[in-house]
């Protein structure tokens, strides 16, 4: 064959290869393995430990009989916890089945526009909404669940996609789902149980179908998984998903998720740890984790019956914030919205609160990193955080002294080089140094009208060592 021949052969080969598309960022990326070992090395995007603060939303079938908690299906049925018992009693038919409560589930008052306006004024940089609880109702049409769905019964509404598009379109927050990897009462999962999890019918046909739904579908940048059900993570293979979460999916550049993904995987494998619910160690940890709590202590779904003190205030809130971040965590903070689909005046008034608390003092909190010391040695209540970028150290005091003079044990003032202002009021203020260590600095004398914010102040430390 001529030369000329073979160059004329080429011509469409090399049309082709110029013709193909561009390897995707994910193929260029790291690629991980169906291993803990791989899946754990996978670096946490950025933008989860810059966030700081998200809201919890635990909203389902449960948030109907509103008693108790959201664990009351079980509670009624299966522990037979008396309260509970006689509740259904009181208030029900003997034949009423927990499965009737579905048509109940109206949320005719829902308005996903409301909800994320609401979430944008609390000052969250993300929500994690319950898309299935152990209850095994999905908040979104899942065709793994059938006649037990919020498009099926109740709502007739499809709640993922509506709060989603509000989210996206009127925050800046990110979209995050919990999802319950096992129920309760479900008839495969129970034939499975049974067998010391040997069989595997319910992940199979239930679970990993419905979570590649709700990735491909809604794409959550967080995925918050929770209920292992007692089954260990082979059960579950969520090793395996979890690989394709963090290399094929939609999200896969940008996704968080947790540490609840089978017997013995909390606080060890997975992305960020959560350990416990209400887990806030007080001290500095070596691996990102999250504080999920609630504002009604008692309860993660809306209580008819809760009263003023059963919810924390505002008060206790900050301190919550300002305690996790400094150890390095995040604060997901959760509501319980009623089976109407209105956020309660209280959970919104604790929402608003923490955003205008977070006007004023945001720049101590978000895209921070810990200090080399997490609280003060001489005064209690005080709290750090820090810019390296910026030599900013950022001190919060939850007690304003009544002397007017914060005594600091940590700073190691520069003299001619520190300067130290109050977020919110802005003046540089007089300090000087400690003879062994610290600084005490002199706070303004303001009025009660003049305070930057009610429940927790900052001052920001420029050059400090």
């Amino acid at each position: 064959m001529r030369p000329r021949e073979l160059r004329w052969l080429a011509l469409p080969l090399l049309l082709l290869l110029l013709l193909q598309p561009p390897p995707s960022p994910a193929h260029c990326a790291t690629r991980f393995d169906p291993t803990w070992e791989s899946l754990d090395a996978r670096q946490l995007p950025a933008w989860f430990d810059q966030a700081k603060f998200g809201i919890f939303i635990h909203w389902g079938v449960f948030s109907v009989p509103s008693f108790g908690s959201e664990w009351f299906w079980w509670y009624w049925q299966k522990e037979k916890i008396l309260k509970y018992v006689e509740f259904m009693k009181d208030n029900y038919p003997p034949s009423f089945k927990y499965e009737d409560f579905g048509p109940l589930f109206t949320a005719k008052f829902f308005n996903a526009n409301q909800w994320a306006d609401i979430f944008q004024a609390s000052g969250a940089k993300y929500i994690v909404l319950t898309s299935k609880h152990h209850e095994g109702f999905t908040l979104w049409g899942s065709e793994y669940s059938w006649n037990w769905n919020a498009i099926d019964e109740g709502p007739k509404r499809d709640i993922v996609k509506e709060l989603e598009v509000a989210i996206r379109n009127r925050t800046d927050l990110r979209f995050g789902l919990y999802y319950s990897l096992f129920e309760w009462f479900h008839p495969l999962f129970l034939e499975d149980e049974s067998s010391s999890f040997h069989k595997r019918q319910f992940p199979v046909s239930k679970t990993l179908p419905e979570l590649y739904e709700l990735v491909n579908n809604y794409q959550p940048e967080v995925l918050w998984s929770d209920g292992d059900g007692g089954a260990p993570d082979q059960y579950w293979n969520s090793t395996g998903f979890l690989a394709w979460l963090y290399n094929e999916s939609p999200v896969r550049d940008t996704v968080v998720t947790n540490d609840r993904w089978g017997a013995g995987s909390i606080c060890k494998h997975g992305g960020f740890y959560t350990c416990s619910d209400r887990y806030n160690p007080g001290h500095l940890l070596p691996h990102k984790w999250e504080n999920c709590m609630t504002i009604d202590k008692l309860s993660w779904g809306y209580r008819r019956e809760a009263g003023i003190s059963d919810y924390l205030t505002i008060g206790e809130l900050v301190k919550q914030l300002v305690e996790t971040v400094s150890c390095g965590g995040n604060l997901l903070m959760n509501i319980g919205p009623t089976l109407d689909g209105t956020i309660s005046v209280v959970f919104e008034e604790r929402l608003r609160q923490m955003g205008s608390w977070l006007k004023v003092n945001g720049e101590a909190i978000y895209e921070t990193h810990t200090w080399r010391s997490q609280n003060d040695t001489v005064t209690p209540d005080v709290w750090y955080t820090f810019k390296p970028e910026e030599k900013l150290v950022y001190a919060i005091f939850l007690k304003w002294p009544t002397s007017g003079q914060l005594f600091l044990g940590q700073p190691k003032a520069i003299l001619g080089a520190t300067e130290v202002k109050l977020l919110g009021h802005g003046q540089p203020l007089n300090w000087i140094s400690l003879e062994q260590n610290g600084i005490m600095v002199e706070l303004p004398q303001l009025t009660i009208h003049q305070m930057p914010c009610k429940w927790g102040w900052a001052l920001a430390l420029t050059n400090v060592i």
